[in-house]
């Protein structure tokens, strides 16, 4: 708990605490500002679309990983893992140069919310196939067997019998995904072009108040992020409970 607190809790709480320190008077004018308010819509949206997104096919690519067999197969499921292990302005570069002006497949993408959907989804898209994939290798085929035996369908498998074992890890990948969506930064500085009211994220929003020397303002908007992490988090777990009792 101590270790928990110096890393989180404790920033965490200065961050509230700073934010705080104007009343409600900063909260408002900061969120009153249309600049600032169209940077958290366009970081939210995209964060969530991307995140439904990764929900289905991070969960297709951890089947084909887990129980289809194909040449380059240990290649791939260590090319998953790129996005974790780049510095986001490195995936930002990478982004850049295949969709940027000088795109060699001729996808001009650069400076328009399209940049944004897609550095989100190249930086999010190994969490739900990480959380998804040791489920599927730890389940027994033989449930899956017994059913087909007795003349269920694919997808009447799948969907009584695998989608409830899976639904939990889904959700968890979920909930780290769109966390990291509302907080990206590097991979979204070249490539999106930070125009104001169209491409620019709250974390630019942020750097541009604290650049500007004003601490309350940028704490405020953090904080408004953070209780939206929180919410779509708990939102994912009361989602997934319920799923996971009807399947």
């Amino acid at each position: 708990m101590i270790w928990f607190s110096l890393l989180v809790l404790i920033p965490l709480a200065a961050v509230v605490v700073k934010a705080s320190g104007g009343g409600w008077h900063t909260y408002t004018h900061t969120l009153s500002n249309g600049q600032t308010l169209d940077a958290i819509k366009l970081t939210v949206i995209t964060s969530a679309l991307v995140t439904l997104l990764n929900m289905v096919m991070g969960t297709i690519i951890a089947w084909v990983l887990v129980r289809d067999r194909f040449p380059g197969k240990s290649v791939l499921d260590v090319v998953i893992d790129i996005p974790f292990a780049l510095p986001t302005i490195v995936a930002g570069l990478v982004l850049l140069s295949l969709y940027g002006p000088d795109s060699p497949i001729g996808l001009h993408f650069a400076n328009s919310r399209k940049a944004v959907f897609l550095a989100l989804a190249f930086v999010t898209l190994p969490f739900v196939v990480r959380t998804v994939q040791p489920v599927l290798e730890e389940m027994e085929t033989d449930v899956e067997d017994a059913a087909a035996s007795l003349g269920a369908s694919r997808m009447t498998t799948f969907r009584r019998i695998v989608l409830p074992t899976l639904v939990p890890a889904i959700f968890a990948g979920a909930s780290l995904s769109f966390a990291r969506g509302i907080s990206e930064y590097g991979s979204l500085v070249l490539l999106s072009g930070n125009l104001p009211h169209r491409t620019e994220v709250t974390s630019v929003r942020v750097l541009s108040y604290l650049e500007g020397g004003d601490t309350a303002a940028a704490a405020s908007v953090a904080t408004v992020l953070l209780v939206v992490a929180l919410l779509a988090i708990v939102a994912l777990d009361i989602i997934q409970r319920r799923v996971s009792r009807r399947g």
